[in-house]
Formats: structure tokens, C-alpha cells, sequence
């Protein structure tokens, strides 16, 4: 759309799995132009289905153009050298040294095209004692604490039930290639953009790092409990008919609840006057919440709590998530029709611009649909020369 933010912005999107994907969908999203290039046999993702597309390619693909080429050929990489000399952006999440191999790192781009902004996102990082180390969400989340600080106290570490690691990457090198295209506004030239997934998750272990730093006495995993100890109420509470998770961050919220709840009494009492104190007694205030909780249903304990100005939320399960009637207003949830899947929801963005319309949602694309709209529209290759390079398994 000719009102997007980036419009005219060229990417080609070398992203894999779901780190580099989202952050070349962000940008498709915001208006860039996305070549999406995968080998012969497809991205791996592709590989979670036997036959058809998997859902989670299609919902993390829209709004791109779709092509393949095997980058272990002459052909492949000559061919890639042509799309780069043209790009704005290159996205790519490949082990730290795999395109250096291919003789297609940031120093030989660069010299193709100076203004290129070549954004490479890894597990950790380019420099460091694990750089080389292979990296998937499940062990980022091992080796960065997430695993250590997730679940119940007498439980195992848990990995957390998102992919952490790949999406809190894909929004940083986000951020860092709109920061490059901005110094390339001033400047005129590119520059190597880099992010590590175990950089980027490390900041968000803030409440119990502090918690270690304080050296106060908190175990590594809290439940559904602040995971500092250090607010209260703060817990996910059984109701007639699922759970609801209450939090009051202020003396006004617990006041509030203490009048829901029909206890009045307490809002005098010592152990409860401030969160520090609710905090020492953490089993009685949890008590006290849940046995008024346990008597009704979750949707009317949330219009209570709600008129009485106390944060609360629902613990919703996937279906009701999937139809989600706020996030379907606000177009996060989109169905589409998609040629091979068929009929799927897929995410919209969550980044709003006052000066732009969220995009239309396009289906993505399927296994290789515009390489040869690419070769001979945009490269200029002709019909022959395009058949005898996919003879040659370049395609």
C-alpha cells in the first residue's frame, strides 16, 4: 500500500523457523516489499507436515513473495548477488559463519551494495563463549534462566509455553533495522545489524534477578505468583469453572477487593496495611481471595472486579482465544482463505501507525509460486534461460 511506511523498501528474507520470519512479516506488514527465498526443499518449517502447508508457515508468511533458490550453486549465489544489489534490507537467521561459507557475508554484500542493511539474528550472538553453540528456543530458554524460574516451587524447571526466545529475537532485530534505516537517511550507508535471541530474553528476568540481587529469600520458581514475591494479591485463583488471575498492584486495588469480597475488616489489619507486609503473607492473602473466587464463575468474578477497578483477566483457553472478539476488532485475528491450507486465521500486526492502514492480509506464499515471476520480471532472465536453471536445480 502506496500509504505504508516503508513502502519502495526492497527485503529479501532469508529468515527460517520463526525468528527471522516475523521480523521480515513486521516488515511486509509495514508496507516492504519481501522476497522470500528458500532452498529447493523448503524452509524447515515447511517440514512439520507431511503434505500441504503448515500452519505455522502460513501465519507467519503473508504478504510475501515467494521463491526458491539453492544457494550452494554458482547459479544460486549469482542469482542472489543480483537480488541484493537492488535490496534495502537482508533478513537472515542462519548459524553464526553460514553465510561467511557461502561466501555471502556482510563483507562480500557490502561491496556489492554499500547501502545494504544486513540484519542476522542467532541464538548467541557473533562474539562470545557460546557463539558457536547450536540454538533453538527450547535451549535458549535452558541456558538464559527462563526454564529455571518457570513453573512451581517442588516442580522441575518448564520451558514456558511460547517461543520466547525466537519472537523476543525477531522484535529486536525489528528495532535494529528500523534504527540502521534511519542512520541510513543521515548517512547513506548500511551497516551489519546484529541480535542474539539469548541477549534479547535475558532483560525480561528482571523481577527475579532483582529478586537475587536483593539476596531476598525467593525460590528460583514461583508458580503463578509474582516471580519476585514482592507483590500481592499476585496469583491465578480457582473459580466454579476455571480460573481467573487477580492482581492488585496498589493499597487502593486491596482495598477495593477487601469490599468485593465482603471483608472490610481487614483493611486495618497489620499483616495486609502495605504490599511489602500482603507480601510476608503470601498463603493468607491467596486464601482469603480464593475461597470467595472458588464460589462463582470466572466470567462474573471479571465483571465484578472490573467494576470495582481491580486488574484481573480470565485464564482462557486456546479456542476462546482463537475467537477472541477483541483481538479480531483490532484485526490481530484474520481469516483468510488460503490456496492449500484453506481457511485459517492468521496474526495481524500489533504496531499502529496513525499515518497508515493496517495492510490487507495476503496468503503466503506456496513452495517456490514467484520464482519465476522474480527471475524474469524483475531480473530480466527470459523464459529459456529460466527453464534451464531450474534443469540445473538452481530452482
Amino acid at each position: 500500500m502506496s500509504d505504508q511506511l516503508l513502502d519502495g523498501i526492497d527485503v529479501v528474507d532469508l529468515g527460517q523457523i520463526y525468528n527471522g520470519p516475523y521480523c521480515s512479516l513486521l516488515l511486509s506488514y509495514m508496507g516492504a516489499d519481501v522476497t522470500k527465498i528458500e532452498p529447493p526443499h523448503g524452509e524447515p518449517l515447511r517440514a512439520r507436515v507431511d503434505d500441504g502447508e503448515a500452519p505455522e508457515f502460513v501465519m507467519l508468511n503473508s504478504n510475501k513473495e515467494g521463491m526458491t533458490l539453492n544457494l550452494k550453486t554458482e547459479e544460486g549465489k549469482e542469482i542472489f548477488e543480483e537480488l541484493i544489489e537492488d535490496a534495502d534490507i537482508l533478513v537472515e537467521n542462519f548459524s553464526v559463519g553460514a553465510m561467511e561459507r557461502l561466501g555471502l557475508g556482510y563483507e562480500e554484500l557490502s561491496e556489492i551494495n554499500p547501502e545494504l542493511i544486513y540484519a542476522h539474528s542467532s541464538g548467541f550472538g557473533e562474539e562470545g563463549p557460546y557463539n558457536e553453540y547450536p540454538a533453538m528456543d527450547l535451549t535458549i530458554q535452558a541456558i538464559s534462566g527462563v526454564m529455571d524460574v518457570t513453573g512451581f516451587p517442588d516442580g522441575p524447571p518448564t520451558k514456558a509455553g511460547i517461543a520466547v526466545g525466537d519472537f523476543m529475537g525477531g522484535i529486536h532485530l525489528l528495532a535494529g533495522i528500523l534504527g540502521a534505516l534511519y542512520e541510513r537517511e543521515l548517512t547513506g550507508e548500511g551497516q551489519f545489524v546484529e541480535v542474539s535471541m539469548h541477549d534479547s530474553v535475558f532483560p525480561t528476568l528482571m523481577s527475579p534477578m532483582a529478586a537475587h540481587f536483593n539476596d531476598d529469600d525467593v525460590p528460583p520458581r514461583t508458580g503463578n505468583r509474582h516471580s519476585g514475591l514482592a507483590q500481592s494479591p499476585y496469583n491465578v485463583y480457582e473459580t466454579a469453572d476455571g480460573y481467573i488471575a487477580i492482581f492488585g498492584v496498589t493499597d487502593q486495588h486491596w482495598h477495593s477487593l477487601l469490599e468485593v469480597i465482603g471483608r472490610e475488616d481487614l483493611k486495618d489489619d497489620p499483616r495486609f496495611e502495605s504490599n511489602v507486609k500482603r507480601s510476608n503473607h503470601l498463603d493468607e492473602v491467596d486464601e482469603l481471595v480464593e475461597q470467595w473466587t472458588i464460589e462463582r464463575k470466572r466470567d462474573d468474578i471479571e465483571e465484578i472486579l472490573l467494576d470495582a477497578g481491580v486488574p484481573c483477566g480470565p485464564v482462557k483457553e486456546l479456542d476462546e482465544v482463537a475467537d477472541d472478539p477483541h483481538l479480531k476488532e483490532r484485526q490481530m485475528i484474520n481469516e483468510i482463505d488460503h490456496p492449500d491450507y484453506g481457511e485459517i486465521s492468521v496474526p495481524g500486526i500489533p504496531i499502529r501507525f496513525s499515518g497508515s492502514e493496517l495492510p490487507d492480509i495476503e496468503p503466503s506464499p506456496t513452495k517456490g509460486r514467484d520464482t519465476r515471476k522474480v527471475m524474469c520480471e524483475r531480473l530480466g532472465y527470459s523464459e529459456a534461460e529460466y527453464e534451464e536453471l531450474k534443469e540445473k536445480g538452481v530452482f
